[in-house]
């Protein structure tokens, strides 16, 4: 199956098994990394990217649903100046990452989070985090860099 897309930016396209889940279309066909395969059930995260604006995970998304749509990896996450995002900057300033694999997952979700919710309360992080496991931090940088990266973007 041909599936036709708008990663970061940049047109797609590929001809796909039709069973092709959208995180292996990233990894494997538009060689884009920073999208982590983890649990593949929905349950960790490390999938995370946004399609058309609202974080999805790839691993439960076929590229064959996301023909005709946009979607941004974290490698296509920038700030408005073209540098850093304001989450990706909170995340090193507050120090929000260990081991980092859940990084790039927590990162989109975060900027979806904060889009959605431009003024968070940290109940309200928490609760937006929820699908996004972190074995290493306990959370409580990686709410104080979503609170951090929510007052910078204002």
């Amino acid at each position: 199956m041909k599936v036709d897309l708008t990663v970061n930016g940049k047109n797609v396209t590929a001809d796909v098994e039709d069973r092709t889940l959208l995180v292996h279309f990233l990894r494997d066909v538009a060689d884009l990394t920073a999208t982590n395969i983890g649990c593949e059930t929905t349950s960790c995260g490390a999938c995370t990217v946004l399609m058309d604006g609202e974080s999805v995970k790839s691993c439960t998304v076929l590229a064959a649903q996301a023909d005709g749509r946009e979607v941004t990896t974290l490698e296509g996450l920038k700030g408005a100046d073209g540098g850093m995002h304001p989450v990706q900057k909170a995340f090193h300033e507050e120090h929000g990452l260990q081991c980092g694999y859940c990084t790039p997952g927590m990162v989109m979700a975060i900027a979806s989070l904060i889009k959605e919710n431009p003024s968070p309360t940290e109940a309200e992080v928490r609760s937006g985090l929820e699908g996004n496991l972190c074995r290493c931090t306990g959370y409580h940088n990686i709410v104080k860099a979503a609170l951090s990266a929510a007052e910078a973007s204002k």
